[in-house]
């Protein structure tokens, strides 16, 4: 992986992979993870996506192999900021960006805050913030706390992954793969997203929008996730039938293919 240092002094990781024609621009794409999770998660999306698109992957901090965060609070500003300094790191000027989850609202405060930059946004298991929800995320964390993370997610599997359906260790990966995440990150990271209501800011967006939802998550309701149909003025609402949160885990195949439509259909939006 590569790494840029941030204006608060973190080392942040990210992955670029770009198969698209050598001799055209092509359009760079940014994938934001969830929480508990890292730019791995996408390993699925690639192969769909990078060869029209040059696809960025972000190790949010405090996830991956990037930085901690120091002592001080996370704010939702920062990890904005964080997107930011990676695209001029980069030298890029405008983007596709989407995000999953967590990552999926950290990408609607950066369209909202930095509409410039943005050509489109795709939004995968994301209400217009997590404050709009009815999730007890204080129960999460006590539980985190006490058992750690990894049984955590054992213990609420079936909440995030169709277990039938998944493939043999894949489950496994998933679990360890979260468990990277050090508890003290989600302590702070967890109760910083659940603070967030975006809808005023999302009614200012003006680009292109895809929000995919789960049809089965108990976490959010479908008509919870329509919201940013509702809010958003161009914005197409796709939704998982039968399918727990993690979508862009579960199927990620079929969430990349429906990015990629998307993205294909806006290319010169």
């Amino acid at each position: 992986m590569e790494a840029f240092r941030t204006s608060d002094g973190l080392q942040l990781k990210y992955a670029v992979d770009d198969f698209t024609d050598p001799w055209r621009q092509a359009d760079t794409l940014l994938l934001v993870h969830a929480a508990m999770g890292s730019s791995r998660r996408f390993f699925a999306w690639v192969p769909h996506l990078a060869r029209e698109y040059r696809v960025v992957r972000i190790d949010l901090r405090g996830h991956g192999e990037s930085d901690p965060h120091g002592p001080e609070p996370i704010t939702f500003e920062r990890l904005v900021l964080d997107l930011v300094e990676l695209l001029d790191h980069l030298g890029v000027a405008q983007v596709h960006v989407a995000g999953s989850s967590a990552g999926a609202y950290i990408s609607q405060g950066f369209t909202s805050r930095h509409p410039g930059r943005v050509k489109t946004l795709g939004c995968f298991a994301a209400t217009p913030g997590m404050k709009t929800g009815h999730v007890d995320y204080s129960a999460w964390l006590a539980r985190i706390g006490k058992d750690g993370i990894e049984q955590f997610l054992r213990d609420t599997i079936r909440d995030r992954v169709n277990v039938e359906q998944s493939p043999p260790g894949f489950i496994d990966w998933f679990v360890t793969e979260a468990g990277r995440t050090a508890v003290g990150t989600l302590a702070r990271f967890v109760p910083l997203m659940a603070s967030q209501d975006l809808s005023k800011d999302l009614a200012t967006v003006r680009c292109p929008v895809l929000a995919v939802a789960p049809g089965a998550d108990p976490l959010h309701t479908v008509d919870e996730y329509r919201a940013l149909q509702r809010i958003v003025p161009n914005c197409e609402f796709v939704v998982l039938e039968g399918m727990p949160h993690n979508i862009t885990d579960t199927a990620p195949d079929r969430c990349a293919k429906e990015l990629l439509r998307f993205l294909n259909a806006h290319r010169s939006a």
